[in-house]
C-alpha cells in the first residue's frame, strides 16, 4: 500500500476497566398467581423475568396473601416493600394448563343476585352454570357475570337466572397445591428442549446480562432435594459464574439444638450454601429467614459500593418474633452462637432489636478453609472470579502474546489496588508465573494468571482483657 500523508492508527488500551457485575441479584423460584391477573391475562410460566419494582412484578405476575400457595408473593412483599431493593429475577412453576382441580357438577344456591363458588382462580371458559334439572345450560354474559380472580358469579337481571334460584355448577380452577418439588427442580424438555424450573437460572445472564447472586427457593428450600439443586446451581452457572444459595430448614425443627444434626443429615454442608433456622414474624405475616436474608444482604451490598464484603450478620431484619410452627422462639447469644458454631444463620433479639446473626457458610465446621467458612468471603470470591471473567472474557481467541499477558496483570492489579484502597479487601495481586504455565499449555492456548486476594474476615469476636492493676491504689495517696 502506497501512502502520502498524515495516517492515524490504533491500538488496544493495555488498561481493561472491569465489567461491573451485580453481587447480590437474587433468582427466585417458586409460585404465583399468574392465573388471576387483571382483564384474564395470563403471567409467565417456567419464563425468567426481572423486575426493579413492586408494581411491575405484581403486574406481571399478580399477587395474592396464601403465600403457602403463592411463594414468590412472599418474597415480592419483603423485598420490595420492607427492603426497598432491586432488581429480582422471578420465574414462576405454576401452570394453571397443568396444575388445575376439576370440581364436579354440583348444586349451589344464588343468595340474592350471588354466588360465591369455593374457589378462586376460575379458568376462563370451564365454567358450566345449568338449571337445577340440568336441562337448560346458562349463557355467560348474558344470563350471569363471573369474576374469575374472585369466583364470584353475579346473575344479569335481564337473563334467564332468578334470584336466589338453585343451580348446577362445575368448572375447573388453578391449583398451586399440585405444584411439588420436582417442578421447582425441573429439567429439561426432551421433544423441544426447553427448561423449566431451577434449569432456568442458565438462562438469567443470556437474557439480562445480569450474573445471579443469589438463588433462593423459600418456601420450597426446606426439601432437602430442592436444596442439593440449589447448591448445584450455585456453583456452576452457565459453566463459569458462582453464586450462593439460601436454604431454610423445615418447622419440624423445632428446638435450635435439633438444627445441627438435620443440617449434617440432609447434606446441608456446601460452602456456597446459607442455611437458614427459624422463620420470621412480622404483624402476622410470617416469613422464611431465607426470603428476608436475601433482601438483608441486597441492602447491606447496596450500602457498600455493591461489593459484597460486608456480613450481613448484626444487621437488622424486619420482624417482631422469630417463630416455629406458630410459636415463639427466643435465642439467647450462647444459644445463637451453638447456632452459628455449626454453621447455621438465625435471627436474635440482643443490643438494638432483631438482627441477622451469623456469619458462616453450611460447609463450616467441616470445611474452616477461610474462604470457604465465611459467608462474606465467599461471596467476595465469587464476585471477584465472576468479575474477572466477564472482564476477560472479550480477549478469548487473542493471540497469546507479552502484550496480553501485561494487559491482564496491570489491568487486574489497579483494579485489585483500588479495591484495597477502600479496604474491601486487604490486598491483592496478580502474578503471571512460569511454573503455572507449561510449555505444553501455552501450546494448546491456555494461560493462567494466579490472583491473590485477601478480604477482610468479620470481626465474629471481640474480647477485651480485663485486670485489676493495684498500682493505681496509689491514687489515694494523692
Amino acid at each position: 500500500m502506497y501512502d502520502h500523508g498524515v495516517t492515524i492508527t490504533e491500538q488496544p488500551t493495555s488498561i481493561l476497566p472491569p465489567r461491573r457485575v451485580s453481587a447480590s441479584l437474587p433468582v427466585v423460584v417458586g409460585t404465583a398467581p399468574v392465573h388471576m391477573l387483571a382483564g384474564g391475562a395470563m403471567g409467565p410460566v417456567n419464563e425468567p423475568g426481572l423486575y426493579y419494582t413492586y408494581a411491575e412484578a405484581v403486574l406481571a405476575m399478580g399477587y395474592n396473601t396464601d403465600w403457602e400457595k403463592y411463594t414468590l408473593c412472599e418474597f415480592i412483599k419483603s423485598h420490595f416493600a420492607l427492603f426497598a431493593v432491586s432488581p429480582v429475577v422471578f420465574i414462576n412453576v405454576f401452570d394453571p394448563a397443568v396444575h388445575k382441580t376439576s370440581v364436579a357438577e354440583a348444586s349451589q344456591d344464588f343468595v340474592g343476585d350471588d354466588l360465591q363458588l369455593p374457589n378462586e382462580g376460575i379458568l376462563d371458559a370451564t365454567l358450566v352454570i345449568k338449571d337445577s334439572t340440568g336441562t337448560t345450560t346458562y349463557v355467560l354474559d348474558t344470563d350471569y357475570s363471573v369474576d374469575l380472580i374472585t369466583g364470584l358469579v353475579t346473575r344479569i337481571a335481564t337473563g334467564a337466572i332468578a334470584a336466589d334460584e338453585s343451580i348446577l355448577r362445575g368448572y375447573e380452577y388453578g391449583d398451586p397445591t399440585l405444584v411439588d418439588a420436582d417442578d421447582i427442580i425441573g429439567g429439561v424438555d426432551g421433544g423441544t428442549g426447553a427448561l423449566t424450573g431451577l434449569e432456568l437460572i442458565n438462562e438469567v445472564f443470556p437474557r439480562f446480562r445480569l450474573v445471579p447472586g443469589q438463588i433462593v427457593a423459600n418456601g420450597w428450600s426446606q426439601d432437602p432435594a430442592v436444596a442439593a439443586v440449589m447448591d448445584a446451581k450455585a456453583g456452576n452457572i452457565n459453566g463459569v459464574f458462582k453464586a450462593i444459595c439460601l436454604v431454610d430448614m423445615p418447622e419440624t425443627v423445632d428446638l435450635y439444638t435439633e438444627a445441627p444434626a438435620y443440617k449434617n443429615d440432609n447434606n446441608l454442608t456446601d460452602e456456597q450454601m446459607a442455611v437458614c433456622w427459624p422463620k420470621l414474624q412480622l404483624g402476622d405475616d410470617e416469613y422464611w429467614l431465607s426470603t428476608q436474608l436475601a433482601g438483608l444482604i441486597c441492602q447491606t451490598d447496596a450500602a457498600h459500593d455493591d461489593i459484597p464484603y460486608k456480613s450481613p450478620s448484626n444487621e437488622r431484619l424486619q420482624m417482631t418474633a422469630a417463630v416455629v410452627g406458630g410459636e415463639e422462639v427466643w435465642l439467647g447469644q450462647d444459644q445463637a452462637a451453638y447456632l452459628n458454631g455449626n454453621g447455621v444463620i438465625t435471627a436474635l433479639n440482643f443490643v438494638g432489636g432483631w438482627k441477622c446473626w451469623g456469619n458462616r457458610t453450611g460447609a463450616y465446621p467441616a470445611v474452616t478453609d477461610v474462604k470457604d467458612a465465611f459467608l462474606p468471603i465467599r461471596r467476595m470470591f465469587n464476585w471477584i472470579g465472576n468479575t474477572l471473567t466477564l472482564t476477560w472474557w472479550q480477549k478469548i481467541d487473542a493471540p497469546i502474546t507479552r502484550r496480553l499477558v501485561e494487559t491482564v496483570i496491570d489491568s487486574a492489579n489497579i483494579w485489585l489496588n483500588g479495591l484495597a484502597a477502600r479496604e474491601y479487601i486487604l490486598g491483592g495481586r496478580v502474578e503471571f508465573n512460569d511454573d503455572e504455565n507449561p510449555t505444553t499449555d501455552l501450546m494448546d492456548g491456555i494461560i493462567k494468571f494466579h490472583v491473590y486476594i485477601t478480604p477482610p474476615s468479620p470481626a465474629r469476636e471481640i474480647n477485651f482483657i480485663l485486670e485489676y492493676d493495684p498500682t493505681y491504689l496509689d491514687t489515694l495517696f494523692g
